[in-house]
């Protein structure tokens, strides 16, 4: 049906939706499970949640700016790697729709309020969107996505489980999520395997636009410059061949330029390693690498061990500035106060309100009160504590 790898996941293969539909004549089966993404409706709303900067205007990005570049960096590598463009971007482009308002600071606050009641987990809450949440559909709730698509989701980032069903990777020590045991699919999600080719590319193109991108929104704030970013694992060498090679050119011309050459770099950093990784293993089908043992989709190892120093700095110089962290502190209350006016008075509008009245029970009101939050944009949540507490953070 296309011109793919052997290894690739083949969509006439697919194991199928929950919910019966007819074939289409137009679109294989992850071309659907993408379209059916772009049209939801969390998705348009990550136009409005935080990637980094707690700033609207100044072409800082979003989640959804975040999400395109994603996208394009899966497909680009799918491609070349001969895999399934279409699952790989299916994949990308859902991989932050559980994310809260206000970034990772809302997730921990939202995470710290839900410990009573198992936690919150952004990953999970995207699997609840996309098998619960949306409902724009006649015949059922969800947007009824592929066995493939789904699995890409909640396993990109490596399996969650051991065999042995014992917590795996970063679970290992933070415990498994809740809310595992209740995802409406149409067979097992496999825990304990790895997923697809297409999902690890997702996952990678994912740490390369966080490192690329981070670095342009932080020069553009201000918070560091090229210079300083000269002796930095990754971009350090970049740094020094764009200034020595246009050293007359206006800033904002040299810090594109490096973030152009990152990336190509960094990708093909990505298709050349992970093509001998693929090589090697003698991998034929895509069970075959679910059963690999191992991601074969990665970077090289001295591109791997710079990257972390990349990401080391960022966290040191960027994500822990004053000029972030201050937005971040009032972003945190604003979700911490939300949940804990929901749960002590229920008084959630719509028909989340009647949810919420019907809740049996704390757990199951705190279920109702996470999704309600976790769906929020970042200017409804500030709308919302305006309406409750008569206030609101101006994070400007």
């Amino acid at each position: 049906m296309s011109d793919t790898a052997p290894y690739a996941s083949k969509p006439e293969h697919s194991l199928g939706r929950l919910h019966g539909t007819g074939p289409s004549p137009t679109r294989s089966e992850f071309q659907r499970d993408r379209d059916r993404i772009i049209h939801s409706t969390a998705f348009r709303r990550l136009q409005q949640k935080t990637q980094v900067f707690l700033q609207y205007g100044g072409h800082f990005r979003n989640r959804l700016t975040h999400t395109l570049e994603v996208s394009q960096m899966a497909r680009s590598m799918a491609r070349a790697l001969r895999l399934d463009e279409d699952l790989a971007e299916a994949v990308a482009l859902s991989h932050d729709l559980g994310h809260t308002p206000f970034g990772h600071a809302g997730e921990r606050a939202l995470h710290a309020a839900m410990a009573p009641y198992g936690g919150f987990d952004h990953n999970i809450q995207a699997m609840r969107v996309v098998t619960r949440l949306e409902n724009r559909y006649a015949e059922h709730d969800g947007l009824n996505l592929t066995w493939e698509t789904l699995e890409g989701i909640l396993k990109h980032n490596g399996p969650l489980t051991n065999a042995d069903g014992s917590p795996h990777g970063k679970y290992a020590q933070e415990g498994l999520p809740a809310g595992l045991d209740d995802i409406p699919a149409v067979a097992d999600l496999r825990l304990s395997s790895f997923a697809s080719l297409e999902a690890q590319t997702a996952a990678i193109a994912d740490d390369i636009a966080y490192n690329a991108h981070d670095i342009d929104d932080a020069l553009r704030a201000g918070l560091i410059t090229l210079a300083d970013l000269a002796d930095v694992p990754l971009a350090g060498p970049i740094v020094r061949e764009v200034l020595a090679r246009y050293p007359d050119i206006a800033p904002k011309r040299q810090a594109h330029e490096v973030q152009r050459r990152l990336i190509t770099r960094a990708i093909e950093d990505v298709i050349a390693t992970s093509a001998a990784n693929i090589a090697a293993s003698g991998v034929t089908s895509a069970e075959d690498v679910r059963n690999a043992g191992r991601t074969l989709v990665t970077f090289s190892p001295s591109a791997a061990e710079a990257e972390r120093g990349l990401k080391n700095f960022l966290f040191e110089r960027v994500y822990r500035h004053e000029t972030v962290m201050g937005p971040v502190r009032q972003s945190e209350t604003v979700v911490t106060d939300l949940f804990a006016r929901y749960m002590a008075t229920r008084d959630l509008p719509g028909r989340w309100g009647g949810a919420a009245a019907s809740a049996p029970d704390d757990s199951h009101l705190a279920r109702i009160v996470a999704d309600f939050i976790a769906g929020m944009t970042d200017p409804y949540a500030l709308d919302e504590y305006q309406r409750l507490f008569d206030a609101r953070p101006d994070f400007r």
